[in-house]
């Protein structure tokens, strides 16, 4: 009988074990995916490329300073993960759709308001399409009655790991409490084996 009951246990143990180092929440890879090169320029005027994803957890969104709806309330989301996750080495990169308007001035004074550690990210619409694409993101400029423009765009999270490579993807309704403890629970999975 004790014999019976310590293999309960340990069975136990072993599911509840393999359960919490699976993540259930957010969209997985099979294997992590490379971004390749990139070259751009963040808010602060300085550039930025693969190399800045190094040692992270990174969080990367796409989307444009101009927008009304969707980009406010995704970086407001952004920082409430932020706080809930302050000691993990996270970074939140918030990439231009619009970058002939969203200069490295434009970014940060936008970025400001929701988390002055928030890097926005910009350059050559080129090398921006580049990097979306490698993620998947669609996008596209609209041209409104009036000659108003807006843009179109994926809204998603991006998860790299602390080699740079996309692990996960998070798309709408994005719970803040749910997105913190998923990042607590893998984050030292993705900076030592990332």
């Amino acid at each position: 009988m004790c014999l019976g009951a310590g293999f309960a246990g340990y069975r136990l143990a072993a599911v509840r074990y393999s359960r919490a180092s699976v993540p259930t929440y957010g969209t997985w890879l099979p294997q992590p995916r490379a971004l390749g090169d990139f070259a751009l320029t963040d808010s602060r005027g300085r550039s930025f490329d693969q190399n800045n994803l190094a040692g992270h957890l990174t969080l990367m969104y796409f989307g444009y300073t101009h927008c009304a709806d969707e980009c406010p309330d995704t970086l407001a989301l952004l920082a409430r993960v932020e706080q809930r996750v302050a000691r993990l080495p996270l970074q939140v990169l918030f990439v231009s759709v619009d970058p002939r308007h969203d200069t490295p001035a434009v970014l940060a004074t936008y970025l400001a308001r929701f988390n002055p550690s928030f890097i926005g990210l910009t350059g050559a619409p080129r090398q921006v399409a580049r990097l979306g694409t490698r993620l998947g993101v669609a996008r596209g400029k609209l041209v409104l009655p009036g000659g108003a423009t807006t843009f179109e765009h994926t809204v998603a999270l991006f998860l790299l790991d602390g080699r740079g490579r996309e692990v996960a993807v998070f798309t709408a309704p994005i719970n803040a409490r749910r997105l913190a403890a998923v990042l607590k629970r893998s984050a030292e999975r993705l900076l030592i084996h990332g």
